[in-house]
């Protein structure tokens, strides 16, 4: 938004149709002086209004806004769903209600109003593309249609914006079954690291993948672990240690740049607020 604000916030005094004919000779210097005292760049060309190429990017905006915020929502909602159980809502037993007939039930209803408002906020888009094409350059269509697009837009942004704050400085993490969920496919998920490590013990590119893949397909059809077959390998072995493979088969070892990740996006969002 505030990349956009330079390009979106002009000044604009150029009379009916946009020549300034009515404010006589000095008709530019008027607009230009207007829109200086106001702290705002001088719309190169208009009309009775300005374009609304303008206020379409604005409501782009807040639908791209609002689309983060709902892809974000979405993965929390997916992860606490019972089979995953990895993150969730923060729930209070004593003062929620999951379901009016199902006792049970802790639904992740703050992600879902924001997955929920955000579609209306999307869905506001169109209108506003709609709003370019005028009669002549001019007609009253747009006016009415924009009394509806741009206060619900601004609104329903900033509600889903103070919902994404409530639930991410809420969030609550079952470790236990995260570590489950690393464990179930039995070592399937490093298979990219053994390949990886293989090359740079002195395999081939194809020769690593296809060592790899072999052990891959017999864990899923016999259901062992990968590292046990690995392990067994022989070809394997000519490269990797009994040693190594332990270590290379443990996800916890392999986060590459995650948290250098993290914290350059954390630093550097200090700059956005």
């Amino acid at each position: 938004m505030t990349e956009c604000e330079n390009r979106l916030c002009v000044g604009m005094m150029t009379g009916a149709v946009g020549t300034t004919a009515a404010l006589g000779k000095d008709g530019l210097a008027v607009h230009q002086k207007l829109s200086e005292i106001l702290g705002l760049e001088p719309v190169l060309i208009s009309n009775q209004v300005l374009q609304r190429d303008n206020h379409a990017e604005f409501i782009m905006d807040l639908a791209n806004i609002a689309t983060t915020l709902d892809k974000m929502a979405l993965e929390v909602r997916n992860l606490q769903r019972t089979e995953i159980g990895e993150i969730g809502e923060r729930f209070d037993p004593e003062k929620q209600v999951g379901s009016s007939t199902m006792p049970h039930k802790m639904n992740p209803i703050t992600a879902e109003r924001i997955c929920g408002v955000s579609r209306v906020i999307r869905a506001y888009v169109t209108p506003a593309m709609e709003n370019n094409p005028l009669w002549h350059e001019r007609d009253l269509t747009n006016s009415s249609c924009e009394r509806i697009i741009f206060p619900e837009s601004c609104i329903l942004t900033d509600y889903i914006l103070q919902l994404s704050i409530k639930l991410f400085s809420n969030l609550v993490f079952y470790e236990e079954n995260i570590e489950c969920n690393l464990n179930i496919t039995h070592g399937l998920i490093m298979a990219e690291r053994v390949m990886a490590e293989l090359t740079r013990h002195g395999a081939g590119r194809q020769t690593a993948y296809a060592l790899v893949r072999s052990c891959s397909v017999e864990a899923n059809q016999t259901g062992k672990r990968l590292e046990e077959i690995i392990s067994a390998n022989t070809e394997i072995r000519k490269y990797l240690s009994s040693e190594e493979i332990l270590e290379i088969m443990d996800p916890h070892t392999y986060l590459g740049s995650a948290m250098e990740i993290v914290e350059n996006v954390l630093n550097q969002s200090e700059n956005w607020f």
